[in-house]
């Protein structure tokens, strides 16, 4: 059976599984939590609301974020799917071995992008005014390490916008809070991204991909990685003091440095094995995060 044939056959229920398969849905988990921190924090600026509007906001924020990383990863398969075809680590992802058709990847694309959208939209005016440039942003991610090296920090800028737009979500405009915050997420995004793509570094080469690792060599690389997670720390740290968090803040802090050291422990330029259950490390990073700061304002 040919995969013309396979396709044909495949629901619309059963492409729409794979797609959701092919993208991770459930690493939406990443960056979710950061957005519903900027929330948050941007709740003790503005006035008493009633309940409807706060789940108004938690609602419309979670459809944005499932709905931009949803178009995001889909355009990134599309945009990588011949490359992603030669490497063999990534040759049995849909796109690339023909499982999924491009048509209905192109659906999906612009299905997840309305939804965000409508999403903004719903949020308020300035969230809607500046959604192109979060849309925009993702998509030239998925074109960046043809021509930059520093495609790890574009992938940051990505995730940081998600504070900062549920920030704006509540509180209609921007300020040095959540833009600490989105620093943060950048910078911590950025180091696990560096790890990652070690794996990939002899195809890069071959293929005139550009990374980090493609031109510094792994065991540059991971010391940049470690050094963009301690100004991670950093960055949190700081937050700490400018929104004058409770202490019990920096028990999430501590507890977020703990799992970036044990992440970079995993890794060495002779040994690369872990580099996956690492990255797995990084879904529990934002869900402490979040708890812990949350925790330490509802108790004070």
């Amino acid at each position: 059976m040919t995969d013309t044939t396979v396709k044909a056959r495949m629901t619309i229920a059963e492409r729409l599984r794979v797609t959701l398969e092919m993208i991770k849905i459930e690493h939406t988990l990443f960056a979710l939590p950061f957005a519903f921190l900027g929330a948050t924090l941007a709740a003790r600026e503005i006035r008493a609301q009633p309940v409807s509007f706060w789940v108004s906001k938690l609602i419309w924020i979670t459809v944005a974020m499932v709905g931009a990383r949803s178009a995001a990863m889909t355009f990134n398969r599309i945009a990588d799917r011949k490359i992603d075809a030669r490497n063999p680590r990534t040759a049995t992802r849909a796109l690339a071995s023909g499982l999924l058709d491009l048509r209905f990847a192109w659906i999906f694309t612009v299905a997840a992008s309305l939804l965000f959208v409508l999403a903004s939209w719903q949020l308020n005016r300035l969230t809607l005014i500046l959604s192109p440039v979060a849309l925009g942003s993702v998509f030239l991610y998925s074109y960046t390490k043809r021509f930059t090296a520093l495609s790890h920090l574009v992938l940051g800028w990505c995730l940081s916008i998600a504070p900062s737009g549920a920030w704006i979500a509540i509180k209609g405009e921007l300020n040095l809070l959540p833009v600490l915050l989105s620093l943060a997420v950048m910078l911590w995004t950025a180091g696990f991204d560096i790890l990652y793509a070690c794996q990939d570094l002899e195809f890069d080469r071959r293929h005139g991909l550009l990374s980090i690792p493609t031109r510094f060599g792994v065991r540059r690389s991971i010391l940049l990685s470690r050094l963009m997670h301690v100004a991670t720390i950093g960055a949190m740290a700081a937050l700490w003091r400018a929104a004058d968090l409770p202490p019990l803040y920096l028990v999430g802090v501590f507890i977020v440095a703990v799992l970036l050291t044990y992440e970079q422990s995993l890794v060495s330029d002779d040994d690369l094995s872990q580099v996956k259950r690492a990255f797995d490390l990084n879904g529990y990073v934002g869900i402490v995060y979040f708890v812990v700061t949350a925790v330490s304002l509802y108790l004070r």
